[in-house]
């Protein structure tokens, strides 16, 4: 398949919209131009043009000759001032939310999507409290209860001296050390709030364009809202007043509503901060119950029956309600999101006074019954990620795609590894807060550690390192077999039989063998949540049996097995520790670091496309800003100059170029091209998020959208074909493979070596150009303008009958 060589000369004006990939890029670069002007947008996301371009839409006879090209840069939405690096420790959170995607395809099975969301929120939920129980474990348990009760340890460090228990001051008592200290763990709560408000201001409350069939939700009293359960739906075509006309099939990505996720994440952020505040609230009453009596023991009881009350009312708040597609939803209850952590901010305040009451002979000893509340959480997010994945096997069967993840099953081992991210965070920041502290009193008798779960916990890291060493060792095999392989199919592909160079030719099957690395992940994935699932099983088993750690639990057994658990519990402690001083020392290095913190946001443009669907705190999704920004200026540039339209997205970018496009009325649609590259759409989002880029949704990408070319390369570990066929009278949109380097040896074109470019630069390839004027060609002529351009998109009943018109005399139907 080849494409048409002569650049349209008649077609009328042309915009070609650049859209770049991960790790951003220069408005200068995309251009190929040093004097660039930025014509829409601000400092975080924009659109440049070059300067000559400026008249584009005043003057389009002037550039019928070429398409004038723009350049939407969005890499300050997730790299942008060095603030961002911190969002590296909201990775766990990312992960969690990453799962809300990755379930199935589901056709007529509302109830079970329904249940898909609610497991994964609740998993989310238990981050949440994790997080806040580390916190509570580091400053209540080791720092005001253990070592602050503790002479050898308060001694060593002088700012613990007024709280010591040998100083007998006011703050020595034990329920006000411990009062006092659960301000730390309340601070991390009201930053993760502050940020998520923050970044919900930024992202979510960006208002997406209303297109011909997205009625706005207005907003409304929550006592005149009518009472609707969770509006999540199956991937099936939506009736009632809000679905599009029969003519077009609307998929998930295309609803009104779809990036506009402001209600839910107020819901979730109201819940997530207060069930931070309740868990607190939590470890201050369970501490003073066991020493109350009388009317403290009382007040007591009923701090406990308001926790439950409370902690019931986050559990119906998080379940209640999913994401609301089907229409733009304006509202936002702002009675629950302002009472619901208000009212667990003032129980924690109670509980904190209640801690604080008089308490003679109480003393700190031991430490502080964290191994029940960090065992029930491990327990609790083991069973809710096996829920999930019936949930989702029950939802696969219909539909197997050998191309999907694990079998269906990507969401419940990508929710298990959010819970081991989470666990290493939690048990990393105790283990390396217990050493710091325990170092004075090592040698005098006294021990700082924390609960005996968290080391067990540790102890399985060196196993599952060596778990992983078979599938990695047999990976790296077959790829050094595979370049081998794959030696002929070069030299046969550049013609260099007469005359091969051995090691260029094993340059280029290498490039190949590893970028064909890409699609083995799923196995290391699944290797590594099973393993978590089966080992944090074993270590929550081992804590509870032998009540100690795991290189005295195994006192009096063989040499070679007590020898096996003393070095696993030291090497995972110390792996443990280490692996959250590398998430520290990166997140600071990046502040600094321009060049790092570029590397920190390639992490975040790919796992931060999704909406916050299940997590409040986890970094935003800069797609709620950037689909909306690309549909406006698509529907704006068509409207106002009736002119054609390529959008040209590489990587990253050819994901939000084809978000975009869906939310495209269909008279805009017919008269947009799409073009990607390097694009990730099947082989990363198609694999792992089938029920939004599954075969059936890029099949309907492909017949809703004009004409669609995807551009890649077999060195290309990113990027790669989308495997969509060729459909009546739609061309295939997979291109022949691109040829890279474009050169096998040196040539008079070519006098010097050309690099193998994998992911990176398709545009220097001479196809691009080829290929985007086959696109042009294909597009309807420019229609005069109609009517003066307004907000870019149809809104009432007379755009609607305009679009129709419109559409009809195109002769070809866009859905």
């Amino acid at each position: 398949m080849s494409p048409a060589t002569p650049a349209p000369e008649t077609g009328g004006a042309a915009l070609e919209l650049l859209v770049h990939g991960v790790g951003g890029a220069t408005p200068q670069s995309m251009l190929d131009d040093p004097r660039t002007v930025r014509v829409t947008g601000d400092g975080t996301a924009a659109v440049y043009r070059r300067t000559e371009d400026l008249d584009a839409e005043q003057h389009p006879e002037r550039h019928a000759a070429r398409p004038v090209p723009e350049a939407y840069c969005w890499s300050n939405l997730t790299s942008g001032d060095g603030t961002r690096a911190l969002w590296l420790l909201l990775l766990p959170f990312m992960v969690a939310n990453l799962a809300h995607w990755m379930r199935p395809p589901a056709q007529g099975r509302p109830g079970l999507v329904r249940l898909y969301g609610v497991l994964v929120r609740l998993v989310a939920l238990t981050l949440t409290v994790l997080l806040t129980a580390a916190a509570c474990e580091v400053a209540l348990d080791l720092t005001a209860w253990q070592c602050a009760g503790t002479a050898a340890c308060s001694d060593a460090y002088s700012w613990l001296g007024f709280l010591a228990a040998e100083s007998g001051g006011w703050w020595s008592a034990p329920g006000r050390r411990l009062a006092l200290a659960a301000l730390v763990p309340t601070a991390l709560v009201g930053l993760l709030w502050y940020l998520s408000n923050r970044t919900w201001s930024a992202y979510e409350a960006q208002r997406p364009p209303t297109g011909y069939d997205a009625p706005v939700s207005e907003p409304k009293a929550d006592a005149q809202a009518a009472p609707q359960a969770d509006t999540e739906t199956a991937d099936q075509e939506e009736t009632g007043p809000a679905s599009p006309t029969p003519a077009e099939l609307r998929p998930a990505l295309g609803r009104p509503g779809f990036w506009y996720g402001r209600r839910l994440v107020a819901r979730l952020r109201g819940a997530h901060t207060a069930a931070g505040f309740l868990t607190v609230a939590a470890a201050l009453v369970t501490v003073t119950a066991r020493h109350d009596t009388g009317a403290r023991a009382a007040v007591g009881l009923a701090l406990q029956a308001a926790l439950v009350a409370l902690g019931a009312v986050v559990l119906w708040v998080v379940c209640r309600r999913g994401r609301s597609e089907r229409r733009l939803d304006l509202r936002v209850e702002r009675a629950l999101v302002c009472w619901l952590p208000g009212s667990a901010l003032a129980l924690l305040v109670l509980a904190a006074v209640h801690a604080g009451w008089s308490r003679p002979g109480w003393v700190s000893s031991g430490t502080l019954p964290g191994d029940a509340a960090f065992g029930a959480l491990t327990l609790a997010q083991g069973g809710l990620v096996v829920a999930l994945g019936v949930v989702a096997l029950l939802l696969q069967r219909p539909h197997r795609d050998p191309r999907t993840a694990l079998r269906g099953l990507g969401g419940p081992a990508v929710a298990m590894l959010a819970c081991a991210l989470a666990g290493v965070m939690s048990g990393g920041v105790a283990q390396r807060v217990a050493d710091w502290l325990d170092g004075p009193g090592a040698g005098q008798g006294t021990r700082i550690g924390p609960p005996v779960l968290l080391s067990w916990q540790a102890s399985v890291i060196p196993v599952l390192l060596l778990l992983l060493l078979a599938p990695a060792a047999l990976l790296a095999v077959r790829t050094v077999l595979d370049a081998r392989r794959l030696r002929p199919a070069v030299e046969a592909d550049y013609g260099a039989a007469g005359e091969p160079d051995p090691v260029r030719t094993g340059q280029i099957a290498a490039g190949r063998a590893r970028a064909a690395l890409t699609d083995s992940a799923p196995v290391l994935v699944g290797v590594v949540s099973g393993a978590t699932l089966l080992l944090g099983a074993a270590s929550v088993a081992g804590a509870w049996a032998s009540g100690n750690v795991p290189g005295r639990a195994f006192d009096g057994a063989h040499p070679a097995i007590a020898s096996a658990a003393s070095a696993a519990q030291a090497l995972g402690s110390w792996m443990i520790g280490l692996g959250f001083l590398l998430f520290v020392t990166w997140g600071r290095r990046a502040y600094r670091d321009a060049s790092a913190r570029r590397t920190i946001g390639i992490l975040w443009d790919v796992g931060t496309f999704w909406p916050r669907a299940a997590h409040p705190f986890a970094p935003p999704c800069y797609a709620e800003r950037a689909v909306p920004d690309l549909t406006w200026r698509m529907s704006s540039w068509t409207r106002g100059t009736g002119g054609r339209l390529v959008i040209s997205g590489h990587s990253q970018g050819s994901v939000l170029a084809a978000a975009a496009v869906w939310q495209l009325p269909p008279a805009t649609r017919g008269r947009v091209a799409l073009l990607t590259y390097g694009s990730p759409l099947e082989r990363l989002y198609g694999r792992w998020f089938p029920a939004y880029f599954g075969p059936e949704a890029l099949r309907s990408l492909h017949r809703t959208v004009h004409c669609w070319s995807n551009l890649h390369r077999a060195t290309d570990p990113i990027g790669g074909p989308v495997r969509v066929p060729a459909e009546a009278d739609r061309p295939a949109v997979d291109a022949d493979v691109l040829l890279d380097p474009v050169a096998y040896g040196r040539t008079r074109e070519h006098p010097l070596p050309e690099p193998i470019l994998g992911h990176s630069d398709y545009q220097a390839d001479p196809a691009f150009a080829l290929w985007r004027s086959a696109l042009l060609d294909q597009l309807l002529p420019a229609l005069p303008r109609q009517r003066a351009p307004n907000d870019g998109g149809p809104q009432g009943p007379q755009d609607r009958q305009d679009r129709q018109d419109r559409q009809g005399s195109s002769g070809r139907s866009s859905g």
